[in-house]
């Protein structure tokens, strides 16, 4: 006989209905509603105390559809659009996936460093025209990277490089001393942080307070021979300096994953930019993302159950505090 006290959790997304089925043996004290689509999500919505799904699937009508909601949790890290709406009032707790991304990410920044340092495209437009040509490979050994914003994923990248032999540095408010990092500067000292190094990549959350901290000083700032691999939040980034850092040869080059605008336009000049690579918004995604979402997933839908919000993780606004 079903519990009338269950509470609903709406899950919109494409793998809505694997969610579902692992979640039912998981955590089986609640109903669980898959939802593919939007319409199908907004229609069973004020049914919803729960919702999970990834932020940009979370649209403003169907968080205001949901009258009885007590929790979103997003299955990404950026909650950007949830946090801007005003259907999410003080009644309802926000938590996401926050320090998953560790391996992903890292990985493609991987990618990014081997491809900028070894110009990897002129070897690929070379195959393409048959040419062989050889030079002298640079390696990432001896290498320093600065990382703009220091958290979970921060530190997994860090464990990388430094098993690569390369210095990692960082640039963080809130931290001083953190494993695999040889030196921690403040945000205000992000000039000097940036003077020797070899790549700087942006991991920062975005706020008022991180709006273009990477701007035309910074590129100024950094060795001609550098690149900037941008991962986080395309706002952090001044994109107008950044292609004319591009274009005077002010610094490298860039791996960009993210965009103040996104989609990037077709006619973004940054397309055509010299050793420029992009990627369109990949750097959280991973062909295990739902392994590795879904204990998070379950763990919280253990401790609401036994304690509410006051146990789960990834949090980021709760219930009656504002945003944490």
């Amino acid at each position: 006989m079903t519990n009338v006290h269950q509470k609903t959790v709406l899950i919109r997304d494409i793998h809505a209905n694997w969610y579902a089925e692992e979640l039912e043996k998981a955590c089986p004290d609640y109903r669980y509603i898959a939802a593919i689509d939007h319409d199908a999500a907004l229609a069973y919505a004020p049914e919803a105390e729960i919702i999970v799904g990834l932020a940009p699937l979370l649209t403003e009508p169907l968080i205001q559809a949901a009258a009885k909601l007590q929790w979103v949790h997003a299955l990404t890290s950026g909650v950007d659009n949830i946090l801007a709406m005003q259907a999410v009032g003080p009644g309802v707790t926000l938590t996401n996936c926050g320090g998953l991304h560790g391996p992903q990410m890292s990985e493609l920044v991987f990618l990014m460093m081997l491809n900028l340092n070894r110009n990897y495209p002129r070897m690929l437009a070379n195959q393409q025209a048959r040419k062989w040509e050889r030079w002298s490979q640079p390696l990432l050994l001896n290498k320093t990277v600065t990382i703009a914003g220091i958290g979970r994923v921060a530190e997994e990248l860090a464990q990388r490089c430094t098993a690569f032999g390369m210095t990692v540095l960082g640039v963080s408010d809130g931290r001083s001393e953190v494993p695999c990092f040889t030196r921690i500067y403040k945000r205000k000292d992000l000039h000097a942080a940036v003077a020797g190094c070899d790549f700087l990549v942006g991991l920062m959350p975005y706020d008022a307070s991180s709006h273009h901290i990477i701007n035309a000083s910074v590129f100024a700032a950094m060795p001609s021979s550098a690149a900037l691999i941008s991962i986080s939040r395309g706002d952090c980034v001044d994109e107008d300096a950044l292609r004319e850092a591009l274009r005077t040869g002010q610094i490298a080059g860039a791996g960009l994953d993210v965009f103040a605008k996104e989609p990037l336009h077709p006619d973004d000049p940054i397309w055509s930019a010299p050793n420029v690579l992009i990627t369109p918004h990949i750097g959280g995604m991973s062909d295990i993302f739902r392994q590795q979402a879904l204990p998070r997933l379950a763990d919280n839908l253990t401790a609401f159950a036994a304690s509410g919000a006051a146990q789960l993780h990834g949090l980021v606004k709760r219930n009656g505090t504002g945003r944490t």
